[in-house]
C-alpha cells in the first residue's frame, strides 16, 4: 500500500508523498495520473493490484470545523494493470 497526503489548492487536487507528486483538476484525473506514475516508477507490476491510501491534510481546513471532520476526506483507491 502506498500512502499519500491529499490537499486542494482552490484549483487542483494534489496528492503527494516523499516519492510521488501529482495534481489534477478532478479526482478522476488525479487517480489516472497516479496510476501512470506508479507504473512509471515500477510500483505497479503487470497483472498486479496496488492500493493507494489518500489521507486529507486536515490542516488546510479551519480549526473550528476539524472536530466535526476528523475523517473528512480519506480514501483508498485500488489500481491494477
Amino acid at each position: 500500500m502506498i500512502e499519500l497526503i491529499v490537499t486542494h489548492d482552490g484549483k487542483n487536487w494534489i496528492a503527494r508523498n516523499d516519492a510521488l507528486y501529482a495534481e489534477a483538476s478532478t479526482l478522476e484525473k488525479l487517480d489516472n495520473k497516479l496510476k501512470s506514475l506508479v507504473k512509471e516508477k515500477g510500483y505497479l507490476e503487470k497483472g498486479k493490484k496496488l492500493d493507494m491510501f489518500m489521507a486529507f491534510d486536515n490542516s488546510t481546513i479551519p480549526v473550528w470545523i476539524r472536530q466535526y471532520s476528523h475523517h473528512y476526506f480519506n480514501r483508498i483507491v485500488r489500481v491494477e494493470d
